[in-house]
């Protein structure tokens, strides 16, 4: 699919769906005069690892309707209008509804999320001006074929995040530097840790798990990793979000492995001032003068090395729970 940035509507044939792209010249981001165009050729290019990372995974989109240089917002529910062929999976808000059932026999309260199956899924997330694109690190379960149509039920996460957020006074060189450290924590638990630059300040190690223990395993797991090692290195790592802590250091958020958090899909766009993407990286360049990367940059490493990710959700190893 390769769109003309001139049309102001154009109807166009993607993955054997039909689709309507309107405003194809916008301006959504205005420092480099990127295009919606471009930013469809984009997710539509880099397709295959990004709907990888999204199979079966509820999608919280960041919609920016009039650019980045412009208000935005998050959007759970499948919005009016979505395609039929689109598919959809009523969540629970809670966790304790996870298996579907509410306390007190109440029905649960639900959100109906989009799961982008497909290219042109993809696109017409895109076309709404979906730049980011948020999920969970668990999946929802395929229906049975007698299944009702309650909330889903969810898996168990298959993968772990530990994102590392700069504070002020730190930047990219301080987390590339720290997450050789927590790796190899990671690593003596037998977990497999990959690097994705987030396309914003930080970057995110991203590791399969077993996909056999609940959300608050994972989570607590993480919890414990990020306030030991902020207690043995007190001047480089803080794992609380308070803001008067942070300066000079490096935040280990451990929170958004919590069942209800999502984290920026790898291949995800950024909705910053320029056109950055959540990217994995090698272990070498983390060594090197590291830099987010663009959209351009991206493609040109999957044609030349393919995709970084391919395995990181597994199956990987059980969690120790202590």
């Amino acid at each position: 699919m390769s769109p003309q940035h001139e049309a102001t509507v154009q109807v166009v044939e993607v993955g054997g769906r039909r689709l309507r792209l309107t405003s194809l010249e916008k301006v959504l981001y205005p420092a480099t005069g990127t295009t919606k165009a471009e930013v469809l050729d984009y997710v539509a290019r880099a397709a295959e690892p990004l709907l990888r990372q999204l199979r079966d995974r509820p999608v919280t989109r960041v919609r920016w309707p009039h650019g980045v240089g412009d208000a935005s917002f998050f959007e759970k529910n499948a919005p009016a209008g979505t395609p039929s062929w689109v598919r959809t999976a009523r969540v629970p808000l809670r966790s304790s509804e996870r298996d579907g059932r509410a306390d007190g026999g109440a029905p649960p309260e639900v959100v109906v999320f989009p799961l982008l199956d497909d290219v042109a899924g993809l696109v017409w997330a895109a076309n709404l001006s979906a730049i980011e694109l948020h999920t969970p690190q668990w999946r929802v379960r395929r229906p049975e074929p007698d299944g009702d149509d309650g909330p889903v039920r969810t898996a168990h996460p298959d993968r772990l995040v530990v994102d590392l957020d700069p504070g002020p006074g730190t930047g990219l060189a301080e987390c590339a530097a720290l997450a050789h450290v927590v790796a190899e924590r990671l690593e003596a638990d037998g977990l497999d840790p990959r690097p994705v630059t987030s396309g914003s300040k930080g970057l995110q190690l991203y590791a399969a798990v077993s996909g056999e223990q609940d959300a608050d395993v994972v989570r607590d797991y993480v919890r414990r990793l990020a306030e030991s090692l902020a207690r043995d290195r007190p001047r480089e790592v803080v794992a609380t979000m308070t803001k008067a802590r942070r300066t000079g250091r490096v935040l280990l958020d451990w929170s958004q492995n919590t069942w209800s958090k999502t984290t920026v899909t790898p291949y995800s766009l950024r909705g910053r001032e320029q056109p950055r993407v959540a990217a994995p990286r090698t272990w070498d360049e983390l060594d090197e003068h590291l830099e987010q990367l663009s959209p351009e940059q991206v493609l040109e490493r999957l044609a030349a090395d393919g995709d970084l990710l391919d395995d990181v959700t597994g199956p990987g190893p059980r969690l120790p729970e202590r």
